[in-house]
């Protein structure tokens, strides 16, 4: 018999048996016999890798295949996906045209700045060594920048911070737009600059130099201005400023400034009297609330079948007050409260057991122990107390502790706005509006742009780098808005308007189930946006070449392929409007 020759080939056949589906791959060479095409099975390849098959398949018909290593190798790879994220996020937003009409190399530098702020926050040195670890330098252009072209760049940026805020004050600030102001403080690395001082510390670092910052935003929380100050100012001194600036630098006539009960002070709400078309919402301190109960004016019982209610009082001609109980923050302030009394009570007990056992006395020693600690938890003004020079005892003031607690959960809005323009359920919610302030202040300083420590030895330097870390986290705050969706936090935004302004926050179903779940309704994670921008630098571009190639030997890039995760993100933060 003459020996058959025939070309060989790969024959893939499926058949579904019971619901399963049986794939069966067949090597297989035609030949013809007597006029007619036949076909000859060589071999089963059902038992091989499915890549290996699909190599067969492809030889067979006359690809040619060669080790990888032998094509070409790679000489470097760097992480692209996150710089291409937040460049396409600043593309979005105009940040280019923001800092300055024409292009300049200093222009190039600060974009290079916030972009590298918001993917690795690192200091001004580092972030110039950083920056040649991922694609940023070269897509940026600012390879051959050392940290003096930065510091240059940074002076550049602070002589243009009023323009570049006044664009932004036009973006988002409206005629009679709720304006959101706060002051928060960093702790310095030294003590050379001008601005570092003692203070008030926020941060929890007592006994450090600090400087202080407030910052302006737009009712949703997005940043507008940003202003330093000295580490030992007081808030309320920085609000006229501010509110000055609103009115005669950004045109801003008309407007609502919503500040916390220690920003908007008495002599503030005088001053904006005075000033045409400005609004304020604040909220009064306890002995203020307490005040209004024991005149009679506010009358606890109200509170039984509702937990908001609008009242008036001589004391405040002119202004609406919106007094709220919440029940559950009622619960809270019992509940921490008891637990500050027993914690105290404890430590006075050590005291007055050494007092009985005769190990410690005299009236000045036994003051100056119990002076140590009766204070500790700030709840002094709660125990009477009894030192004689061999006898100690204490007892709480169970009166005063029962009125105080009586205003557990009571807390009096104080706003100039008329009804007309805003009832009192907006005026609360407007007020607790002043919590995307603090969720901004928790990004700058903590969670991804790291304002803090600060190194920078002169008072323009830390100008500019805080305002630098204002608009990286304008960047930012676009890009969390757009991956909402992707992330944990809640997208059915609009039921804010509706629900009740008193009541706890609570999230929508949808956002629970997200959380709980930990993916989304496609099966993929839930991401937080350190997470996503993580998991965006897994794109890499990788720099080729042949080998043993010379060192003047071409070389070409290729990309990782994009998931469909990373195309999702990609186009969220391409569709960002400013």
């Amino acid at each position: 018999m003459a020996a058959r020759t025939g070309t060989a080939h790969v024959v893939t056949t499926t058949r579904t048996y019971k619901d399963q589906v049986y794939r069966t791959h067949l090597l297989r060479r035609s030949y013809r016999e007597d006029g007619k095409v036949k076909n000859e099975t060589l071999g089963n390849l059902s038992h091989l890798p499915d890549e290996l098959i699909e190599i067969i398949r492809r030889s067979l018909q006359g690809e040619t295949f060669v080790p990888v290593a032998c094509a070409f190798e790679i000489t470097h790879s760097r992480p692209h996906g996150h710089v291409q994220a937040a460049g396409a996020a600043m593309a979005s937003l105009g940040m280019a045209s923001l800092l300055a009409s024409k292009p300049c190399r200093e222009r190039e530098l600060v974009l290079a700045m916030v972009a590298a702020r918001i993917a690795a926050p690192h200091t001004k040195l580092a972030t110039t060594r950083w920056w040649h670890t991922t694609t940023l330098a070269e897509d940026f252009g600012v390879a051959e920048a050392d940290e003096d072209d930065l510091y240059a760049a940074m002076d550049w940026l602070l002589e243009r911070q009023d323009r570049i805020q006044k664009k932004l004050a036009s973006r988002h600030l409206s005629a009679g737009a709720l304006v959101l102001y706060d002051l928060s403080s960093s702790y310095f690395e030294g003590s050379c600059c001008p601005l570092a001082k003692l203070g008030y510390s926020r941060d929890g670092k007592k006994g450090l130099l600090q400087v202080n910052y407030g910052l302006l935003t737009d009712a949703r929380g997005c940043p507008v201005a940003v202003s330093v100050h000295e580490g030992n100012v007081a808030d309320s001194l920085t609000l006229l400023p501010e509110l000055k600036r609103l009115r005669e630098d950004f045109g801003v006539e008309q407007l609502v400034m919503v500040g916390d009960r220690g920003m908007i002070s008495n002599k503030a709400i005088q001053e904006m009297r005075e000033c045409e078309g400005v609004g304020w919402i604040s909220a009064l301190k306890s002995v203020s609330i307490r005040a209004l109960v024991e005149q009679g004016q506010l009358q606890l019982d109200l509170f039984d079948e509702r937990n908001l209610l609008e009242l008036s009082s001589p004391d405040y001609p002119g202004e609406r007050l919106v007094a709220c109980r919440n029940l559950e923050l009622a619960k809270l302030r019992t509940h921490k409260r008891e637990e500050l009394l027993a914690a105290t009570e404890a430590n006075l007990q050590k005291i007055k057991a050494r007092v009985d056992a005769g190990k410690l006395a005299g009236k000045d020693e036994i003051g100056l122990r119990v002076g140590k600690v009766v204070n500790q938890y700030k709840v002094a003004k709660h125990f009477e107390l009894a030192i004689g020079d061999t006898t100690f005892t204490f007892a709480r003031k169970r009166d005063a502790i029962a009125a105080e607690a009586a205003l557990d959960g009571i807390y009096i809005i104080r706003t100039s706005v008329p009804p007309t323009q805003m009832d009192s359920a907006d005026c609360v919610r407007n007020y607790k509006s002043l919590a995307n302030v603090e969720r901004a202040f928790r990004s700058l300083k903590t969670i991804d742009l790291k304002v803090r420590p600060i190194h920078h030895r002169t008072a323009d330097r830390v100008r500019a780098h805080i305002f630098l870390c204002m608009l990286a986290y304008y960047v930012e705050w676009h890009m969390r808005e757009a991956w909402r969706e992707l992330m944990f936090a809640d997208t059915e935004q609009q039921a804010k308007a509706t629900r009740d302004p008193v009541a706890p926050a609570t999230r929508s179903k949808a956002a629970l189930d997200k959380a709980a779940r930990h993916t989304l309704d496609d099966g993929t994670p839930v991401h937080s946006f350190s997470t996503l921008m993580a998991e965006l630098a897994t794109i890499v571009r990788n720099t080729c070449r042949t080998p043993q190639a010379g060192p003047e030997a071409p070389t070409f890039e290729l990309l990782t392929n994009a998931q469909p995760l990373h195309l999702r993100a990609l186009a969220l933060v391409q569709n960002i409007k400013p």
